[in-house]
């Protein structure tokens, strides 16, 4: 098995302090730090994001990802090839009806029960450059 290296020893501390900003219960807490955490002992972690309003959190991996729901006490691993990856941008036709001026999406095609579905929305322009570099480093790590 290869080791990991302390590049990403540092992302995954970076990560648990992240998530220790986060408003969760004492055992989605718990769970996080000790279950979530003793797997990434052994894997070379790239990058990841949260989901602020649900505790959720997707990690970026060499040839897959992970999503990680503290809601269910889930880790779903997703193989990269079955990735994809949309951008809509309502701002020359006006937001959508929920006032959404621009949307990305990274989801897998999967059993309907293992779908990821990671969306990230503006409502307003000072979010848009923000999520365009969110976007852009999902195309990295895809085309990586």
């Amino acid at each position: 098995m290869r080791g990991v290296d302390g590049s990403s020893q540092g992302k995954i501390q970076e990560y648990l302090d992240d998530l220790s900003n986060l408003q969760l219960s004492r055992e989605e807490f718990d769970w996080y730090n000790i279950d979530v955490a003793s797997m990434l002992s052994h894997i070379q972690l790239l990058g990841h994001e949260i989901n602020e309003s649900d505790g959720s959190s997707l990690l970026f991996l060499e040839k897959s990802a992970i999503l990680c729901s503290p809601e269910e006490s889930a880790i779903h691993h997703f193989p990269k090839n079955m990735l994809h990856c949309f951008v809509d941008d309502f701002r020359r036709l006006g937001s959508q009806d929920d006032g959404i001026l621009f949307k990305a999406e990274l989801f897998s095609i999967s059993p309907s029960q293992e779908q990821l579905c990671w969306e990230r929305c503006c409502r307003s322009e000072l979010e848009v450059p923000s999520l365009q570099s969110a976007v852009s480093k999902w195309l990295w790590w895809l085309n990586s």
